[in-house]
């Protein structure tokens, strides 16, 4: 059954950054050493012709060179490839960018380097989810707003962002890197935010919703309208941190024989 998913992509570097240590995969394309560090967005549709991958990576640890484990990351995404069982491709990319970042490390004698990681796989029937890290993922269908990525936090001190407990860039010899997996339908309509902390710490739940509401929702169907006020919402908020944003929205001719009832089944 043909569908579209119309997409729109942007990365920025917020207001009290240096640089940008985000990075993303949109339809193929990813920041590269030669990317504008400030900002940068694009737009598009897509069919299904073969699986469209879409993913944020947030790099970590201010001068631990986060921005070349989000890069990395970045980069083996764009080689991913989706064969007949998407869920265990998504668990062998885990494994790969964490053992390339983790090896990055090694050879240049960087003590620590990682990235969060959040990736949507577009198959022909299904949505397939990976995340590790606190880079989220939302489902949208016109009203509401629900998280569908896990965060994966430790225990915060009073009054402070809670620690992350899982990332890309675990050398195995410390820890086993867990990534969470879910697949699930989707519908005509249905809209899909992948984002990194910097929207998400900036702008609350209540805010993206009505800003998805107006421009995604009904017969505006605008989703590069939706990014750039949800962009410019974390800066006017004071945009603390970089801040990526992906939003894809599934438009197809006919829906399946269900009702359009959202479940992610956890693997």
């Amino acid at each position: 059954m043909k569908y579209e998913i119309h997409y729109s992509c942007c990365s920025h570097i917020g207001k009290r950054r240096n640089e940008n240590q985000d990075n993303f995969l949109c339809d193929g394309k990813y920041l590269g050493d030669d990317g504008d560090p400030k900002g940068f967005s694009m737009n598009g549709c897509t069919d299904h012709a073969q699986p469209r991958v879409f993913s944020v990576f947030d790099g970590m640890g201010g001068e631990e060179h986060g921005e070349i484990a989000s890069l990395i990351a970045a980069r083996c995404a764009a080689t991913l490839k989706i064969g007949e069982s998407p869920i265990e491709d998504l668990r062998e990319y885990c494994s790969t960018a964490n053992e390339a970042i983790c090896g990055f490390a090694d050879d240049h004698g960087i003590g620590s380097m990682g990235t969060t990681a959040v990736i949507i796989v577009f198959a022909e029937n299904e949505i397939n989810l990976c995340n590790i890290g606190d880079s989220k993922a939302f489902h949208f269908d016109g009203k509401k707003l629900e998280q569908i990525s896990v965060d994966d936090y430790s225990v915060a001190f009073p009054g402070k962002k809670p620690p992350l407990s899982q990332n890309l860039g675990i050398p195995p010899a410390e820890m086993m890197i867990e990534p969470h997996f879910a697949r699930g339908n989707y519908y005509d309509g249905d809209s899909y935010l992948l984002c990194s902390d910097g929207l998400t710490d900036m702008v609350s739940t209540e805010e993206i919703t009505g800003i998805l509401a107006e421009t995604v929702a009904g017969r505006q169907k605008d989703v590069s309208k939706a990014t750039e006020k949800l962009l410019q919402k974390a800066l006017d908020n004071g945009g603390n941190d970089n801040i990526t944003i992906i939003l894809c929205r599934v438009e197809r001719g006919e829906r399946g024989l269900f009702d359009k009832v959202f479940h992610f089944l956890l693997d």
